[in-house]
């Protein structure tokens, strides 16, 4: 497994993470299982949310982590609030400092490693944030921040306001959501792929040096499904499937491949809990794509190059 350092901090992170999204369909022995299997495949890294499963994500997978031979210091543990599902986006200093400790509780941890602001919240106020920020690294209760699904400039009004620096923004990416990728090959071009959505948020990473971790990776359209083996996209997958054949691989591997091999030095977050699946996706860490095979997924995956 490559590791990376998560925005240019020092802590080292597995280069795919797994997202624990699905995790309440599991019983105790089978989240134990998944997260030592994952743990046995070199991923360190465990992404949740508070709204996952309205917390049993969270619950599940403390009482499965318990039954495993793992220790706390063995893995590193991400969760992300703010968002109230159906009604409203909440940054407020209450709703985070109270969503971190129920956080804690359901994890059952003294702390953790990163926490992210999940989607923007409008009414958010900079200098209240930073101030439960401060409270919670003092208290030893967060480690690190980050966001999720942000813009730059929402990027940078909240960072004007941090001492501490955001490591890490959560957006859609993988072959079939290539958006912030198709804006810089259509600059100035009048079509659709040409329209700035996100501000330019793939190469503001960079240069802030924020880890972009890619979620849902291998769905397409709006959570309308898997692109993989699926007829609607027959070039894509025959492209995959060859490179699969030739690298000794499967499809899984080679669109885990194609969001490794960006410079940008992305995490991928697969929600994955299927055994196989996370063979084939931790495996293709070690997969090298060439400059040409990386485009030719892409055009694959129907993007035109002007």
């Amino acid at each position: 497994m490559k590791m990376i350092n998560l925005g240019g901090s020092n802590l080292q992170v597995s280069s795919v993470g797994l997202g624990c999204m699905r995790m309440p369909e599991l019983s105790t022995k089978q989240a134990a299982e998944m997260i030592q299997m994952a743990a046995d495949h070199g991923i360190n890294f465990f992404d949740h949310a508070d709204i996952y499963g309205a917390g049993k994500a969270e619950e599940v997978f403390a009482a499965g982590f318990s039954e495993t031979e793992l220790s706390r210091e063995d893995i590193i543990l991400q969760s992300k609030c703010g968002i109230v599902p159906g009604l409203e986006y909440n940054f407020t200093a209450e709703h985070i400092e109270k969503s971190v400790d129920g956080i804690l509780k359901r994890l059952n941890t003294e702390y953790i490693d990163s926490l992210l602001l999940h989607r923007p919240d409008t009414l958010m106020e900079p200098e209240a944030i930073a101030r439960v920020f401060e409270k919670l690294q003092a208290s030893g209760k967060v480690r690190n921040f980050g966001v999720s699904n942000f813009y730059p400039g929402q990027v940078d009004l909240l960072q004007q306001a941090l001492d501490t620096k955001l490591l890490v923004n959560q957006l859609q990416f993988g072959v079939m959501h290539t958006g912030m990728i198709d804006l810089g090959t259509n600059v100035n071009m009048v079509n659709n792929a040409g329209i700035n959505r996100d501000g330019g948020i793939l190469e503001y990473s960079r240069l802030k040096k924020m880890t972009i971790q890619a979620w849902s990776p291998f769905q397409y359209g709006f959570f309308e499904g898997t692109f993989l083996d699926n007829p609607k996209f027959a070039e894509l997958n025959e492209v995959l499937n060859r490179l699969a054949r030739e690298k000794n691989s499967t499809n899984t591997g080679i669109a885990t491949a194609f969001i490794l091999r960006h410079p940008a030095k992305m995490q991928v977050i697969a929600g994955t809990m299927n055994p196989k699946r996370i063979t084939e996706i931790t495996d293709a860490t070690e997969i090298e794509l060439t400059h040409q095979e990386w485009y030719e997924i892409y055009r694959a995956a129907g993007n035109k190059l002007p």
